[in-house]
């Protein structure tokens, strides 16, 4: 046998585990963040938009602060301080606060209809960003399966109204993807954790006179049980905890591929929508659902 077969045989199972990680990493993840419109809608009736994006994302930059001083990261330079303003601008502000403001008018099974468009958006910013070049293959079954969850969605929701919180649900979309993307690049120079964790601290300068500003101790007073679970989850999982995990998964997997996850995320959000906010069931969930692993699985492989 000779040194470049062993050599094959010795990466080969460590692919196929990076791998593994890097999809289990992303399933986790998506869980996480299909509960951000079930939670940005319980706070629809208690705070504003802007309050929701704001505040959820000061909170999670403060509760980033102590894993950067005891994890002893290290600073980063002026190329990465540059890439993660970039990054707050989808994920530290436009995906909170537009999703908040989506679910002022919106439905959560109707926002998880344009939420579907995410994993394409992500697969194109991460192309444009990283200059990597998947397959005609690949943008075929990403294609293919951000039809089939519409499909599903406009079946069985039914988009035949036009809604105001549309338009901030697709800036939502489209901000999220550019911010995901930049996120995952990065996170192949630092720790996905690190990327997170600076990219909120460093937001830090405009979240917190915002807040401030954007502070009504009254309104605050008055949040309910619900209302403080909800911003505390948004803030300290979403905006924060999920991303570490995030952030690993696309640096391990490749952008692309691992962004093909997001399909199952109005899954997620239709299971939360049903237990917690009382949404009708119907069969033909799981059936699509077994559908979209198919073509989670196919994007894998091209």
């Amino acid at each position: 046998m000779t040194q470049a077969n062993v050599a094959n045989l010795q990466t080969q199972p460590d692919a196929k585990n990076q791998d593994l990680h890097a999809y289990l990493l992303g399933l986790i993840s998506v869980a996480a963040f299909a509960m951000t419109l079930p939670a940005a809608k319980m706070l629809a009736g208690e705070l504003s938009a802007m309050q929701v994006g704001i505040f959820r994302s000061v909170l999670a930059a403060f509760a980033a602060i102590p894993f950067l001083v005891f994890g002893r990261a290290k600073l980063p330079n002026r190329s990465q301080v540059k890439r993660m303003l970039l990054t707050s601008t989808g994920i530290v502000y436009g995906f909170p606060i537009l999703t908040a403001l989506g679910m002022q008018y919106v439905p959560v099974s109707h926002g998880g209809v344009l939420l579907a468009a995410l994993p394409l958006s992500t697969a194109v910013f991460g192309t444009l960003i990283t200059g990597t070049r998947p397959s005609r293959a690949f943008w075929l079954v990403s294609c293919l399966g951000f039809a089939v969850v519409m499909s599903y969605m406009a079946i069985t929701k039914g988009v035949e109204d036009f809604y105001i919180g549309d338009l901030a649900l697709l800036g939502a979309v489209l901000l999220a993807g550019f911010g995901y993307a930049q996120g995952g690049a990065l996170s192949k120079e630092l720790p996905g954790w690190q990327v997170m964790c600076w990219t909120l601290v460093l937001s830090l300068p405009v979240l917190l006179p915002a807040s401030l500003w954007l502070y009504d101790g009254q309104t605050l007073a008055n949040l309910s049980g619900q209302g403080i679970v909800a911003l505390l989850f948004l803030a300290w999982v979403n905006s924060l905890l999920g991303f570490f995990s995030w952030n690993r998964a696309l640096a391990l997997g490749g952008i692309q591929r691992i962004s093909q996850l997001q399909l199952l995320q109005p899954f997620f959000t239709f299971a939360f929508s049903i237990f917690l906010m009382g949404e009708s069931w119907n069969w033909l969930t799981p059936v699509v659902c077994g559908v979209v692993i198919v073509l989670v699985w196919l994007a894998k492989r091209c």
